[in-house]
């Protein structure tokens, strides 16, 4: 029991000096970040079509950031590329993704609320909402990240699939 004892105390000593784990924890207590649905305010760059908010970081800085992205109904993306691996959770609705350099709505696939997508860096894909329903993603990734649009916007084959 004692040699036990000993043992607990030796570990937590070496807790609070090894990089003072337990005093840093108490102070990133003030560092807490939360926010409501109704606090989160999505914006398009164009005024029309995709919608999105920064949640936490910068893509356009180093570091992690994570970003929401709101389709409505019936939009979408055309094919791109990342320059970084992205980690995408449907949040809501139903998301139509699609890979390669062809829009091809034929060929996507529907991800519902709670799945979860991996963009490699440099994996060409696309994406959007189909149906009557916005769908919202988040997007986890290490930033700097730059987007590059592959071929133009006029090359869509079929239309959305309706989900099950």
């Amino acid at each position: 029991m004692r040699k036990g004892l000993a043992i607990l105390g030796a570990a937590l000593a070496l807790a609070v000096v090894s990089k003072g784990t337990l005093v840093s924890l108490a102070a990133q207590q003030a560092d807490f970040q939360q926010l409501d649905p109704e606090e989160v305010h999505f914006k398009s760059p164009f005024g029309a079509g995709p919608e999105s908010v920064v949640i936490f970081g910068d893509p356009s800085k180093p570091g992690l950031y994570v970003v929401r992205n709101r389709f409505p109904p019936g939009v979408h993306s055309f094919p791109h590329f990342h320059t970084k691996d992205r980690h995408v959770t449907v949040i809501k609705g139903v998301w139509w993704a699609g890979t390669g350099p062809e829009l091809d709505f034929n060929k996507a696939r529907p991800l519902k609320a709670g799945a979860y997508m991996f963009h490699p860096a440099g994996g060409v894909h696309w994406d959007g909402a189909g149906g009557n329903e916005e769908t919202i993603v988040q997007i986890i990734g290490e930033g700097p990240v730059e987007t590059t649009q592959i071929g133009t916007p006029a090359t869509t084959k079929g239309y959305w699939p309706k989900a099950e």
